[in-house]
C-alpha cells in the first residue's frame, strides 16, 4: 500500500466514527493500538526456538515482519483491530457432539462461509469508509492471510486478554470471535490494553485431549489437535490417533469448557450459519463423500484448506475411534486400497481398532 501523512484530522472524533461504521459492519468492538509488538517478539522467539510451530514453517520464515507491523508495512503507525464473533449453536449442542459414537466434529468457525472473505469484505468497506471521510489515508487490510501478531494486537487494542491456552478472551462476550486488522498510517487514540481474568482456573488446560497446552500460556501446537487435522499434512503420529477421538477438522474443547464463554452471543452474521448439516455430520457419510461432492460441500468454506486427502485421513482416523458397527467397518474397507499412501494407512489402522 501507499502511505500518506494524515492532515490535521480530529483524531478522537475519528476514532469514535471508525468504532460506530465498525457497528454498523458486523463487527462487535473496534480497538486502537501502536505497533509495539516488543513484548510478543520476545514470547514468539522463545516459542520458535523450542520448535512448538511444529511444521508451521511461515511462522519463522518472514523473520521480524510478524512482529515489528513497520516493517510488513513501512509506515505504519495505528492499528485497527477488530472483533466479529461467529457463534451459531448453543454450548449444550456443541458438547453433546464431543467424541459421539457416529457424528463429526467440526470446528465451529469452520461450519459456514470462509471468515477470511467475511471479514476481509467488511473490513475493506471500513477502510473505504475513513477513506471517504478524510479523503486518501494508506492502509492494509489483513484476516489470518500474513505475518501478523492478531491475538497480541487485539489485546493491546482492548479488545480482550490473552488466556491460558492461548486465544483471547472478551469479559463480557468469551472467546468465540474472529479477529481482523487495518494497518493505517493514521495517527488514531490508542485504547486502553485489556487485563487478564483467567486467574486461578484451569479448566482448559485440564481438558485438552491431547495436553498440548503445555503450561499456562503455553501451546505445543504440534499436540495440538487443530494442528494434526490441519496444519499437519502426513500422517498422524500414533499417540495421538486415539486421542484426536471424532474431531476431524479442528478442535474447540478448551473455548467449549472455558467459563467465561457462558456469556457467549449468537452471532447475527447469517454466512456463519452451518451450511450441509456440516454441524452434525455423520461419520460414514463423510467418509463415503467422492472428491467431486467433498468439493460441492466445502464450496466458500474453510475446510477447503485441508483438502480431500487430508479429509480422509481425518475421518478415516475418527472411525478408527467410533462405535464398533458392521457399518464402520465396511465404509473403512471401500478405501482400504485407496491410492493415496496416506489415507490407506490410517483406514487400515482404523480397522486394526475394530479387529478385536
Amino acid at each position: 500500500m501507499v502511505m500518506n501523512k494524515s492532515n490535521i484530522i480530529n483524531k478522537n472524533k475519528l476514532a469514535n466514527d471508525i468504532k460506530l461504521w465498525g457497528k454498523d459492519l458486523g463487527f462487535q468492538e473496534i480497538g486502537f493500538t501502536n505497533i509495539d509488538l516488543s513484548k510478543a517478539e520476545k514470547n514468539l522467539k522463545k516459542w520458535l526456538d523450542m520448535k512448538f510451530h511444529g511444521e508451521m514453517y511461515y511462522m519463522e520464515k518472514h523473520g521480524l515482519k510478524r512482529s515489528r507491523p513497520d516493517i510488513l508495512i513501512p509506515n505504519t503507525i495505528s492499528i485497527i483491530s477488530a472483533r466479529m464473533d461467529y457463534l451459531t449453536a448453543n454450548e449444550k449442542s456443541t458438547k453433546s457432539l464431543l467424541d459421539h459414537p457416529k457424528k463429526a466434529y467440526i470446528s465451529r468457525y469452520a461450519l459456514g462461509r470462509d471468515y477470511h472473505k467475511v471479514l476481509r469484505q467488511r473490513l475493506k468497506r471500513l477502510g473505504e469508509k475513513i477513506e471517504a471521510s478524510i479523503n486518501n489515508f494508506g492502509y492494509r487490510v489483513f484476516v489470518d492471510s500474513a505475518p501478523v501478531l492478531e491475538k497480541p494486537l487485539a489485546e493491546k487494542a482492548g479488545l480482550g486478554w490473552i488466556g491460558k491456552h492461548t486465544n483471547l478472551i472478551d469479559k463480557k462476550t468469551g472467546s468465540w470471535f474472529f479477529l481482523g486488522e487495518l494497518y493505517t498510517d493514521l495517527v488514531l487514540p490508542i485504547s486502553s490494553p485489556s487485563k487478564g481474568y483467567c486467574g486461578s482456573c484451569h479448566e482448559c488446560i485440564d481438558v485438552c485431549p491431547t495436553q498440548a497446552i503445555i503450561a499456562p500460556y503455553v501451546l505445543d501446537a504440534r499436540r495440538c489437535i487443530s494442528y494434526l487435522t490441519i496444519e499437519l499434512k502426513g500422517s498422524i503420529p500414533l499417540e495421538y490417533r486415539k486421542l484426536i477421538g471424532n474431531r476431524i477438522y479442528g478442535c474447540d474443547d478448551c473455548q467449549i469448557f472455558c467459563p467465561w464463554n457462558k456469556f457467549a452471543k449468537q452471532s447475527s452474521i447469517t454466512d456463519f450459519n452451518p451450511r450441509h448439516k456440516l454441524e452434525s455430520l455423520d461419520l460414514i457419510e463423510a467418509f463415503l463423500w467422492n472428491e467431486e461432492t467433498w468439493l460441492r460441500k466445502t464450496e466458500g468454506s474453510a475446510l477447503r484448506r485441508i483438502g480431500f486427502e487430508q479429509w480422509l485421513r481425518n475421518v478415516a482416523t475418527a472411525l478408527g475411534n467410533a462405535k464398533k458397527s458392521k457399518e464402520i467397518v465396511a465404509a473403512l474397507n471401500t478405501r482400504k486400497n485407496s491410492d493415496s499412501t496416506l489415507v490407506k494407512e490410517h483406514v487400515h489402522w482404523a480397522l486394526d481398532q475394530h479387529s478385536s
